[in-house]
């Protein structure tokens, strides 16, 4: 049997991983800033994390939701300690795509509407709904095709106000990364989140704050949306929930209430799960790693403003994206293959950094010199010799 080939792959085998790094199977180190899309949060192979998840093994790994979970109790307390949201409701589920899926049905029993607004350049998975809501489609089958999504220019306030204007009693929800990732590391403004705050207050209808990729501390507050002042009514979480462990969820404000069997999983909130999940959040609070997301990535973001060739440097903590002229397209490519430095990109020529939050300064140090290195390759190598 072969794999379905649906990915572009990168010949190389990682054997071994440990914090920022990886270990190839030939003994290669690579310095990882991409974090297998931003998935490593407290970095590869934590001891803490990997012995949670050990101590787990040995009692039960796996029981489905028909029986009292304590585990996911403290994870709901822990996790609303953390996020500062502790009114609200925790929903375990197993992946971004399906996260995103039961906030939008959620939000649709809620109100019993149908439309959804969504933004340019958005990215919220490959599945039936959440596909739906994404702006590609390349991703979009005909049997995903769908009247009720509404896209809109991201940043856009007088684009969403009309749009409210002319759809508002229809309309059931709003869904917005507070950074988009896929798109580009596109920054959701304070002020537009607030508009999609007002109008969904004043229209009835459902803000949902997509946290996949930037949440979970990422930006150097729990979820980016933060930035904004105003609560969601629910938010999405995956990727660094886990640090590679599969686990996801949503978190969902107290007016919005159950019905049983309306939502459901089989795997979700599993006990291994949960042992993961709650490592992750005692490392994120034991080692401060939000501040150092934001001290480290403000390093980077300051040293790649530096460097001419690079331009409109962007994001928050350590989720930072820059423009790539043409004539340095192939710098993603050479940063892996000459300077062993995993990175992450957007089209057009968008370098994408998705480090662990645990990334060391001189690794970030390592890293600028890594970079303005292989830059300097590049023009040289480019440079007519007279």
């Amino acid at each position: 049997m072969n794999l379905f080939d649906v990915y572009p792959i990168n010949d190389i085998n990682i054997v071994k991983a440990k914090g920022s790094y990886v270990w190839d199977d030939k003994g290669e180190q690579y310095l990882d800033l991409y974090g297998g899309h931003a998935v490593i949060s407290i970095g590869h192979t934590h001891p803490h994390w990997v012995q949670r998840i050990e101590d787990q093994l040995h009692k039960i790994a796996f029981y489905s939701n028909s029986i009292r979970i304590p585990l996911q109790y403290q994870l709901a307390e822990k996790l609303g300690k953390i996020s500062g949201k502790e009114d609200y409701q925790l929903f375990l589920c197993n992946s971004g795509a399906e996260a995103n899926e039961n906030a939008l049905k959620l939000a649709s029993f809620h109100n019993g509407r149908k439309k959804v607004i969504a933004f340019s350049k958005s990215f919220h998975g490959r599945t039936s709904l959440a596909v739906s809501v994404t702006d590609n489609k390349n991703y979009i089958a005909p049997v995903n095709e769908t009247d009720n999504v509404i896209f809109l220019p991201f940043n856009d306030d007088e684009a969403l106000e009309e749009c409210f204007k002319e759809n508002g009693k229809h309309i059931s929800s709003v869904i917005i990364e507070g950074i988009q990732g896929v798109g580009g590391i596109n920054v959701a403004g304070d002020l537009f989140l607030k508009k999609i705050r007002s109008l969904c207050d004043e229209y009835g209808a459902v803000y949902i704050a997509d946290g996949i990729q930037c949440g979970y501390g990422r930006s150097g507050k729990f979820f980016s949306h933060d930035f904004s002042g105003v609560n969601a009514d629910i938010y999405t979480m995956a990727k660094g929930m886990g640090n590679g462990f599969p686990v996801a969820g949503i978190i969902i404000a107290p007016h919005i209430k159950p019905k049983h069997f309306r939502l459901g999983t089989t795997f979700g909130g599993n006990h291994l799960a949960c042992a993961a999940a709650l490592a992750v959040l005692e490392v994120i609070e034991e080692e401060k790693l939000m501040g150092n997301a934001v001290m480290v990535g403000k390093y980077l973001r300051d040293e790649l403003e530096n460097i001419p060739q690079l331009k409109n440097v962007r994001g928050r903590g350590l989720m930072i994206g820059f423009d790539v002229p043409e004539e340095l397209k192939d710098l993603k490519k050479n940063l892996l293959w000459n300077q062993k430095v995993f990175t992450g990109e957007s089209n057009p020529n968008i370098i994408r950094l998705l480090p662990s939050l645990a990334l060391k300064k001189k690794d970030a140090e390592q890293f600028i010199e890594s970079i303005q290195e292989e830059i300097h390759n590049m023009v040289s190598s480019a440079t007519p010799v007279s």
